[in-house]
């Protein structure tokens, strides 16, 4: 007992001399100098980047760069990390290698800074005028390790990929002279304007660093180019690359389509904020597929193979040509002040995504009908789709609208668990209904004298011809929505972005004439959509959808499969007692609706086998708008085109 005692008075009085003498403990490094802060001066001279694209079998891009420099000093060069129009910091270091620089002909070495990775430091010797650097970007050789970027016919080089820079200077500051080899014979479309051309090189007119990483190159065997806009003083062009020389060639009635887009994309907005405009699009499927992007002066498309010779069955994918190209105007022309950056390693903010993405989203969903890339009945099923998918939404419950504008840093589209409790992105879809709302919100409290449309001329269709960013706060859309509309729309905006709601904003959908109902029959849209994606979606009966190897690729939060214990992963093996087939699965919810028996699935996880079963009898439903007379069609008129 006493020996205790003492070993806790012994205890006590080291505990209390811990805690009465700080910095007893480690301490922090020594902070590591910062890197100099980009300013808005010209970068002294021209940065010379060349690129090597002709190892297609090894998908390896050779990089050369030459760089003006001042003797004596220390150059610390950033390799791009913060990427325009992906919203995160998502730069594909781990492809850089092979860094090796020189001056005035001997091998100098370079420290990569201990903080900021994508930081290089080089001494360089006194007497340089110049370093030169050598180094190769790895594409990725197969899908484990990224997106496929290079085959034997086709390539994307974006930019930011293969180039290295100075700190210190705002990207519109650094002047860059760069030149392409491609593979012979192979042809190249990019909103870059070509200075000089001796096969198989291109070399480009002198841009700056910002012009360039918004300006990739598609390149292939094949090209064939479409003209948008005939007779326009800002030519329009659809670049369309493809394994196939056959499907190059367009039905007519699709390019008419695709112009009918520039012209009401003209008369949405008044204006245009480009010289020239190119829709960069390749047919594979291989390379790229449903990868699009957007640019200022340029947008990147990938398709399917055979997307436009099945066009009748490929209406899901439709609206990406006319949602890119709004950006054009929405997010690269008017961008948010908090997104823009002087360079590509300053840290971007995305709080106002719900307009540059959510705005763009619902122009771009307006712009697909009134072009008739979607017919009327289309684009009230897709509206369908959106609204029906948010208002299951159940991680509403929980997480404001706004703070998803967060989730390219947070989760830089990887797989999720639960997307329908964990929200992902939702200001693209969830923004485009609350700009629907505001629309018919307009158009009923002006008796159908204004709409949204002016709001987009008055804030997206000024200086008309220029492509200078001008950038925008909240109050900025605040006052522009009251200067078409007086209304307390700071109220309006804050109630829908920063209020947890247990439903989604669905007023702008009741008061443009419509609601939202459930049935058996899916929307061609619906079936488009499912054949696309190779997966059978019964989200609103069972709740998830099956992918085409039989497992469950979504799971919804609270629906009948996740109160079974079901999980994304779960393999279907059978359906009441018969081996799985996703028909067979369809039909037997269908026949389920009001009987008492539940639904049998077998079903796998990993190596272990059990069976669950869904006490669910509503049948299939599938969502679509129905028409509500008491109201006026004012979605009719919103998805109608402009003269």
């Amino acid at each position: 007992m006493k020996n205790r005692s003492a070993a806790v008075a012994l205890f006590c009085c080291l505990a209390i001399s811990a805690h009465a003498a700080p910095g007893a403990g480690p301490q922090p490094a020594k902070p590591v100098p910062a890197i100099a802060a980009p300013k808005d001066v010209p970068f002294p001279g021209a940065i010379g980047l060349s690129v090597d694209a002709t190892d297609t079998d090894r998908r390896i891009f050779a990089v050369h760069e030459s760089i003006p420099v001042t003797a004596g000093r220390e150059l610390v060069l950033l390799y791009p990390q913060w990427l325009p129009g992906t919203h995160a910091p998502v730069g594909p270091l781990d492809r850089l290698a092979g860094l090796v620089v020189h001056a005035k002909g001997s091998r100098i070495e370079w420290v990569r800074d201990p903080v900021d990775v994508h930081a290089f430091h080089v001494a360089v010797p006194e007497g340089a005028t110049s370093v030169e650097l050598d180094f190769q970007y790895l594409s990725p050789v197969n899908t484990a390790v990224g997106r496929t970027e290079v085959t034997p016919d086709l390539l994307v080089l974006d930019w930011e990929s293969v180039v290295l820079y100075p700190a210190g200077y705002f990207a519109r500051g650094i002047s860059i002279d760069a030149t392409l080899k491609l593979p012979d014979g192979w042809k190249l479309a990019s909103a870059l304007e070509t200075a000089s051309q001796a096969e198989p090189a291109t070399t480009f007119k002198r841009v700056s660093l910002e012009t360039l990483i918004d300006s990739p190159v598609r390149a292939g065997r094949r090209l064939k180019r479409y003209d948008l806009a005939p007779g326009d003083a800002a030519p329009v062009w659809l670049d369309l690359f493809s394994e196939r020389p056959d499907l190059l060639e367009l039905d007519p009635a699709i390019v008419d389509t695709l112009r009918q887009l520039v012209r009401q994309a003209y008369a949405l907005f008044g204006s245009h904020h480009y010289d020239h405009y190119d829709f960069l699009l390749s047919l594979s499927d291989t390379i790229g597929i449903d990868t699009t992007l957007e640019h200022h002066r340029c947008a990147e498309y990938g398709a399917p193979l055979l997307d436009f010779a099945h066009w009748k069955d490929t209406t899901a994918g439709r609206d990406v040509y006319a949602h890119e190209y709004v950006h054009s105007w929405d997010g690269k022309f008017r961008r948010p002040a908090d997104l823009w950056t002087p360079n590509y390693n300053v840290p971007m903010r995305n709080s106002l995504l719900w307009v540059y993405e959510g705005g763009t989203q619902y122009w771009g969903t307006l712009l697909t009908a009134r072009a008739g890339l979607w017919s009327p009945q289309q684009g009230l099923d897709a509206l369908a789709m959106i609204a029906a998918a948010l208002d299951a939404e159940r991680g509403r419950s929980w997480r404001a609208l706004r703070d998803t504008t967060n989730d390219e840093i947070i989760n830089p589209r990887r797989p999720m668990s639960w997307d329908s409790w964990q929200r992902f992105e939702d200001y693209y879809d969830e923004g485009a209904l609350i700009w629907l709302d505001a629309d018919t919100l307009i158009r009923e409290r002006s008796k159908g004298a204004r709409s949204l449309d002016d709001f987009a001329r008055a804030f997206f269709g000024v200086e008309d011809g220029s492509w200078t960013p001008v950038v925008y706060t909240f109050e900025d859309v605040v006052a522009a929505l009251n200067r078409v509309e007086p209304y307390d729309w700071a109220g309006f905006l804050h109630a829908r972005l920063d209020g947890g709601t247990s439903t989604a904003p669905l007023d702008g959908i009741r008061r443009g004439g419509y609601k939202l109902v459930f049935n058996d029959t899916p929307s061609d849209i619906w079936k488009s959509r499912e054949a696309r994606r190779k997966t059978t979606d019964l989200t609103y009966s069972l709740g998830f959808v099956v992918d085409k190897d039989a497992a469950l690729s979504t799971v919804a939060w609270g629906s009948p499969a996740f109160k079974a214990g079901l999980t994304s992963g779960t393999k279907l093996i059978a359906v009441n007692g018969v081996a799985f087939e996703a028909e067979k699965l369809t039909d037997a919810v269908k026949r389920g609706k009001g009987a008492s028996e539940p639904l049998e699935l077998l079903v796998r996880n990993d190596d272990r086998y059990r069976t669950v079963r869904l006490d669910y009898h509503d049948g299939l439903r599938y969502p679509h708008l129905e028409r509500d007379p008491a109201r006026p069609a004012r979605l009719d008129d919103i998805l109608a085109p402009r003269k």
